[in-house]
């Protein structure tokens, strides 16, 4: 008798179409009703985003303020963060929908081992957006206000920041810190299914740390600081992903 069955009867193909309609239609119902509760409070997300740039301001004494330059900006930013917002909110229900259509065709063993990836998905998403808010912006933003001048002649140069190029860099930064503290997980994974394994992780460091920088330079703003943090970040992520193959890769079978 087999231990390890697949527990759902074999359906045809268009049941399969109705369950993915099925799963779809909920997964846009909770983003449209995501968007429409991040649209109401989009002016106090935008001010927690902008929190970090205000509190650096009030340090060199600025009075915090942002400002846009056409009519229409500051409504398009605000329809911008009610995605954004949207996104974070919906993404466990959108994960619990991929998880109940596909779960049905894996044996009992391969739900075991894919659960963990599932439920560690989101969570190391917010961690990483969480150091990008926390750690990160505070030491870059006071880096890219530290070229505010006066002159002798009573010229000043002075930050202007548009709502839009803020959240345009907010989000971008967020989002690939987040996409970064995916590698354990995408690396566990593949050790997991036998793709790859720890020695041709540890072998190859070196190519990923240089990789770690090209991708910096790629997905963080031009800056040394922000490329330098997610460098490191991505480095030492990759040295957590060698520990957490090591414990999921199969164990080779001793020789009889």
């Amino acid at each position: 008798m087999d231990d390890n069955p697949i527990n759902d009867q074999a359906m045809p193909l268009l049941d399969h179409l109705m369950e993915l309609r099925r799963r779809l239609l909920w997964s846009i119902a909770t983003f449209a009703v995501a968007f429409l509760i991040c649209y109401h409070f989009a002016g106090q997300i935008y001010l927690f985003l902008a929190a970090p740039l205000g509190e650096i301001m009030r340090q060199q004494g600025q009075q915090p303020h942002l400002i846009y330059t056409a009519l229409y900006e500051a409504f398009f930013t605000y329809v911008k963060v009610a995605v954004f917002g949207a996104t974070f909110l919906s993404f466990p229900m959108i994960a619990v929908q991929a998880w109940i259509f596909i779960a049905p065709g894996l044996y009992r063993n391969e739900k075991r081992a894919f659960l963990p990836f599932l439920v560690a998905t989101p969570v190391l998403f917010v961690l990483g957006g969480a150091v990008a808010y926390y750690a990160v912006f505070p030491m870059a933003w006071k880096f890219f206000l530290s070229f505010q001048t006066t002159g002798a002649n009573g010229v000043s140069i002075e930050l202007q920041a548009k709502v839009s190029e803020y959240l345009n860099l907010v989000t971008k930064l967020i989002l690939a810190f987040g996409i970064a503290f995916e590698l354990p997980v995408v690396l566990s994974l593949l050790a997991r299914v036998g793709i790859i394994n720890t020695r041709g992780l540890r072998k190859f460091r070196r190519y990923a740390y240089v990789c770690a920088f090209v991708a910096a330079a790629i997905l963080a703003p031009p800056d040394a600081i922000t490329m330098t943090g997610l460098a490191v970040a991505l480095m030492v992520l990759y040295e957590i992903s060698i520990i957490a193959a090591r414990i999921v890769e199969p164990k080779a079978d001793p020789d009889p």
